[in-house]
C-alpha cells in the first residue's frame, strides 16, 4: 500500500462546535483525549464508536487509536499528536478504511480545540479533514469510482458522524473539566 498523501485533493472537511459549561481554565483537551476510557468513547457516538485506546509511536509521540464506523466504512485510525495542549490537539492519522469493496488508506486530520466565550463557558470545535493517499486513488480507480463520487460520500458520511459526536465530546470534556475543578478545590 502507498501511504503517499495527496495534499492537493480533499475527500471531506467538517467542523462542528458545541458549548462547554465550564471555565476554559478547567478544560484540558489533551488530558481528556489521552485518558478517555473506552466506554466513554463509545458513548460519544454509539453505535459508530467501537473502541479507543492510547499508545505511542516508536519515537515517543502520543497516539490515540480509534475504531469507528463512518457510513459503511470501518475506520481504524492511528492518530499521532502533532500538538497536544489543554486548548488544542492536532491529531494526524494515516487510517485504514475497510469499505464494502475492500481495504484502502486515507489521511485524517482531527483537530480538537476550545476557545473562551466568557468566565463560565467555552466553545469546543471538532474539525475533521480527510485527504486521499495514492493507495486510495488507485483503489477507487480499480473499482471505477470517480473521485468526486467518493468525496461526496465521505463528505456526507463524515459530516453526519462529526455532527453527532461533537456535542457528545463537548459534554464529556465538560464532565471531565468539572470533575477536575471539583478535585482541585477539595
Amino acid at each position: 500500500m502507498s501511504d503517499v498523501i495527496i495534499t492537493g485533493k480533499q475527500l471531506s472537511s467538517s467542523a462542528y462546535s458545541a458549548v462547554i459549561n465550564a471555565p476554559i481554565e478547567k478544560v484540558d483537551i489533551a488530558d481528556w483525549l489521552f485518558s478517555l476510557p473506552e466506554a466513554e468513547y463509545q458513548r460519544c457516538c454509539s453505535p459508530d464508536h467501537i473502541s479507543a485506546g492510547t499508545t505511542s509511536t516508536d519515537d515517543g509521540k502520543r497516539m490515540s487509536i480509534n475504531v469507528e464506523m463512518i457510513g459503511q466504512t470501518l475506520m481504524v485510525q492511528h492518530y499521532v499528536a502533532e500538538i497536544a495542549t489543554p486548548s488544542l490537539c492536532k491529531m494526524v492519522s494515516t487510517s485504514d478504511a475497510f469499505t464494502p469493496n475492500g481495504r484502502t488508506r486515507v489521511q485524517v486530520i482531527w483537530t480538537l480545540s476550545v476557545r473562551k466565550i466568557d468566565d463560565t463557558t467555552c466553545e469546543y470545535t471538532n474539525s475533521v479533514v480527510a485527504h486521499p493517499t495514492q493507495d486510495f486513488l488507485d483503489f477507487i480507480a480499480k473499482h471505477g469510482t470517480p473521485f468526486e463520487v467518493a468525496a461526496d460520500a465521505r463528505q456526507r458520511d463524515g459530516g453526519d458522524h462529526n455532527s453527532r459526536e461533537t456535542p457528545l465530546f463537548a459534554a464529556s470534556i465538560e464532565r471531565r473539566a468539572l470533575a477536575r475543578g471539583a478535585s482541585m478545590t477539595a
